[in-house]
């Protein structure tokens, strides 16, 4: 509860021009590490929708990356901006994701 870990293999179709990987998939990846984080803490008992994304790049994204996202486990109705790293198979973060969620229970 609270926390996610998901990761996405270095394929051809997520990289740009440069050989690294795309910028909006990592940006997807981090949107899903959050969104699993923020979710599993409402248990059935709410709904999210994501009304923010920032993305901070720190370097070129190459190989398996993971993104891992932690969140209190006491989420509540209303906004929440949720943080997710993402990481290089060495261990480098190559960005860092702000999603901010909006929490509706019910």
């Amino acid at each position: 509860e609270g926390h996610a870990v998901v990761s996405m293999p270095d394929r051809k179709k997520n990289r740009n021009h440069l050989r690294s990987l795309h910028a909006i998939a990592l940006m997807n990846l981090g949107e899903i590490a959050t969104g699993l984080a923020v979710l599993s803490t409402v248990d059935g008992r709410g709904r999210g929708i994501v009304t923010g994304l920032r993305m901070e790049y720190l370097k070129k994204a190459r190989g398996k990356i993971t993104a891992t996202s932690i969140v209190e486990p006491s989420v509540e109705a209303g906004e929440h901006t949720v943080q997710g790293d993402l990481v290089d198979q060495e261990g480098n973060t190559v960005a860092v994701m702000f999603a901010t969620w909006q929490i509706q229970m019910f």
